[in-house]
């Protein structure tokens, strides 16, 4: 009895070590691909998988917005298992151009991510099933790959946005699935689940990490550093298969090697798709050039990017395609494992190769052919240096500030002007030189031009980060490095007046509108300078911030000292005059010293709105400047009460008729209107808002007419398309909606939208012939856009209408534009 106990007891303590793993089909309880699962039951089925398996190793890496768990898998062979950090730390180290590494016992790491796209729902499901493959590992090949590779798994980017949409296709599918593609299933709802909590298409932000699911992804990549990187997507269901090698414009980074990598591993997926009959395409559509994909980022880190999609997009469990033929999620999670199963074949084949073309990358990052050795971003306006200074570090792109000497002359070409000139390097300048290990991806985010080889491209051709932050800077021929970790603080006033007159503060970013924000949330009266002013030779600049002693006094006699406090709390920039006697301008008891209200603000969503458009504005209220923002159906626009909603911001999009009628009566009674982009067409010829639409002249050239050819029908007509690209703004500097900016504001323009000038308004922002600075841009489109208004306001009765014709908050990484959208909220 004794001995039976005692061998009961050894089998329980080693059951766990042989416990079978259970299949996905199992495990939910329905065969895979018969039904959407749920991020949880995902989740539930990973940690099932890593309990039970010695050769997977589960990784929780954070939260969505909603609160849904971010995990990866880690799956290799297990004597790769029992030495995965040193593993991890040999990659690094490798990366750092670390010699004594070895790379004869070094796998190749890859990273599979699916589902960035929230209604690309497959590749979740094609997860499951690899992972289940992998630690299952029965087959003799499957075991010999996972001896030459690491593999990541990422079963779901975007789980927000999945959810959205499997919540969505469960609660309306029948119970046998409908393939008809006009059957309601198969039309999701505005907003859609493509996107993240905020509406943020995050393969759009690799590089910008704006939103909390990239950030705490990039930060776990950049512990990993994989040699190769796969981005699963769908695309429309009438689409076949696409997987790399991918097409022009590719970015001229991008190495031998790289290239010709994704040529091996798309013969390698061609094979099998052969094998079976199905349908591919390469070389199409998908480009390599915007550097915040889920394919160019890892490319310019380094690794072999590539993006495969398989048709699927509102496909739900079944559907009928344009060929007859019906296409199931059971063909899709086929098509996607089969892709997923190959590349890490071919991987492992060419595990030493890759390794040692991963070690070359990082090897020549240090010694750059690039034009530009060196950056020099100026330091005249600290705030967004310091915004910049964070992209970088998340980045981990390396940077310093200042030289040996106090100030050194230089020179460089010039962002403004697009000259060689000669420029100072001053204490608080940012250098980055480019001879580092993220070097390559230095210097395709801050090269002023990018090269690009074919016009046909997926996304955005300009984004260089001193346009899009507002910042001169220069480029440097030869290599340079600044001296000083951080930038130099100004000292902070020191208050020694005992009876203030006023408190002064300054009016230049995002840190200065929070202050402003925490002195109104006080009921404490804030007033702005509407023209420069000089007092003790100081110039304040036409924005500055003003809190008069007296006026506050008068309702809290605590005042003085609670203002004090909060200012030193907020570290807030500002300055104590004991007069409101200046040298030069306007007395502080000038009417051009305005009271500033409170905004009490609203945005407008619905079917009519453009969803990234709203999610900027939503992403921007609640995570950067902490401020409520109500956000309201288009159908409450005809019943705004102007003394809950001073402030309504419409966003991008194509509007009915009536919404300029249903809002006149607000602006009228003391509102303030803001319209993004094409919300700005639903105004126009609508009494009484003034805004027209700039037509360009008929040009009766007819040389070009019938001139394309047949095979060029799948390119766009160039000349008429902008795909984005960069333009200087000219700002009316003496106008509040461009304090804190400059004499320019650099636009990323995506259309061909220009305005006529406003006779009865102030034309704030235009642009001029010589407006154009890099990014494509059809001739047609350029010289459309030669002339004409992008930002201007209007008083409508009591109100005011500020028309601003593009995206100031584009993607929340073109940081410019924020102080363009809080100068149209508070003054």
């Amino acid at each position: 009895m004794k001995r039976i106990s005692l061998l009961l007891w050894f089998s329980l303590l080693a059951a766990p070590l042989f416990a079978q793993i259970q299949s996905p089909d199992a495990f939910l309880g329905y065969e895979l691909g018969t039904h959407f699962s749920a991020h949880q039951k995902v989740v539930d089925y990973f940690k099932e998988v890593a309990a039970k398996s010695n050769n997977v190793k589960l990784q929780s890496y954070g939260k969505t917005y909603e609160g849904r768990e971010l995990l990866f898998a880690i799956v290799s062979d297990p004597s790769n298992m029992e030495r995965l950090e040193q593993i991890r730390t040999n990659n690094v180290a490798i990366s750092n151009n670390d010699k004594s590494v070895k790379l004869t016992k070094q796998p190749v790491i890859v990273w599979l991510s699916y589902n960035v796209h929230g209604n690309e729902a497959n590749s979740t499901e094609t997860a499951m099933k690899v992972l289940y493959t992998l630690a299952e590992a029965k087959e003799e090949k499957v075991k010999a790959w996972l001896k030459n590779t690491v593999v990541i798994i990422d079963p779901c980017l975007n789980p927000d946005g999945r959810e959205r949409y499997v919540n969505y296709f469960n609660s309306v599918v029948g119970t046998v699935p409908n393939p008809d593609p006009t059957a309601r299933e198969h039309y999701e709802p505005w907003p859609g689940g493509r996107t993240n909590h905020y509406y943020f298409d995050l393969n759009r932000d690799w590089a910008w990490q704006t939103q909390i699911e990239s950030e705490q992804r990039l930060r776990q990549y950049h512990q990993w550093l994989p040699q190769v990187h796969v981005d699963f997507h769908e695309q429309g269901y009438n689409e076949p298969y696409y997987f790399a090698p991918a097409a022009e414009p590719i970015h001229q980074a991008v190495t031998p090697w790289q290239r010709d990598f994704q040529v091996i591993v798309g013969k390698n997926n061609a094979k099998y798709f052969d094998e079976n009959g199905w349908q591919y395409f390469t070389k199409e559509r998908f480009d390599l050039l915007y550097p915040s994909y889920g394919d160019t980022y890892p490319l310019y880190n380094g690794a072999i990017g590539m993006t495969y999609e398989q048709g699927g997009i509102r496909a739900g469990l079944s559907v009928i395609t344009a060929d007859g033929d019906t296409l199931t999620l059971k063909d899709r999670i086929s098509h996607h494992f089969t892709t997923s199963m190959s590349t890490l074949e071919i991987s492992s084949a060419y595990a030493d190769k890759l390794v040692t073309e991963f070690r070359k990358f990082f090897e020549q990052s240090l010694t750059p052919t690039t034009v530009y050795k060196s950056y020099v971003i100026k330091a005249q306006h600290i705030s967004r240096l310091r915004k910049l200074a964070e992209l970088l570090t998340k980045n981990k792109i390396t940077y310093a500030f200042g030289s040996e000497r106090t100030e050194r002359s230089l020179n460089g070409y010039n962002y403004e002007t697009k000259k060689v000139e000669q420029f100072r390097l001053e204490r608080n300048d940012m250098v980055v030189n480019v001879a580092q290990k993220h070097g390559v991806l230095a210097n395709i985010l801050f090269e002023p031009q990018t090269a690009i080889t074919d016009s046909n491209t997926y996304d955005i051709t300009a984004w260089a980060l001193p346009y899009a932050y507002g910042l001169n800077a220069y480029g440097v021929k030869e290599a340079m490095s600044g001296v000083h970790p951080f930038i130099e603080e100004q000292k902070k006033s020191v208050v020694n007046a005992t009876k203030p007159y006023a408190w002064v503060l300054a009016w230049n970013g995002l840190e200065d509108a929070k202050v402003l924000m925490a002195l109104q949330q006080r009921d404490i009266k804030v007033r702005m300078a509407e023209q420069a002013f000089t007092i003790g030779g100081v110039v304040y600049k036409a924005g500055t911030l003003l809190v008069y002693r007296a006026e506050n006094e008068k309702r809290n006699s605590g005042f003085q000292q609670q203002l004090e406090k909060l200012l030193k709390d907020l570290s807030a920039d500002f300055k104590v005059l004991s007069s409101g006697f200046v040298e030069k301008g306007k007395d502080f008891g000038s009417s051009t010293y305005r009271m500033l209200p409170v905004p009490k603000v609203a945005v407008l969503a619905g079917q009519d709105a453009s969803s990234q458009s709203l999610g900027e504005i939503w992403h921007f209220f609640e995570q950067e400047l902490n401020y409520p923002i109500s956000i309201l159906n288009i159908s409450s626009a005809a019943s705004l009460d102007i003394y809950k909603v001073n402030t309504l911001i419409v966003p991008d999009g194509y509007y009915g008729d009536k919404l300029a009628e249903q809002l006149s009566p607000w602006v009228t009674a003391g509102g303030r209107l803001i319209l993004l982009e094409d919300a700005i067409g639903a105004f126009i010829g609508k009494k009484p808002f003034q805004i027209k639409r700039k037509e360009e002249p008929k040009n009766n050239d007819t040389k070009s007419v019938g001139s394309q050819t047949y095979s060029s029908r799948d390119h766009d007509d160039f000349s008429n398309s902008i795909p984005g690209a960069i333009y200087k703004v000219y700002l009316d500097q003496s106008h509040s909606l461009s304090y804190g900016i400059g004499k320019f504001y650099y636009t990323l323009k995506t259309d061909a939208n220009i305005y006529e000038t406003l006779e009865d308004g102030w034309n704030i922002g235009t642009l001029r012939s010589d407006s154009y600075v890099s990014g494509l841009a059809g001739e047609k489109v350029k010289r459309k856009i030669s002339s004409g208004v992008l930002f201007s306001t209007q008083e409508i009765g009591k109100g005011q209408v500020l028309y601003l014709s593009t995206s100031v908050l584009f993607r929340s990484f073109w940081e410019t534009g924020k102080q363009l959208l809080l100068n149209s909220l508070f003054f």
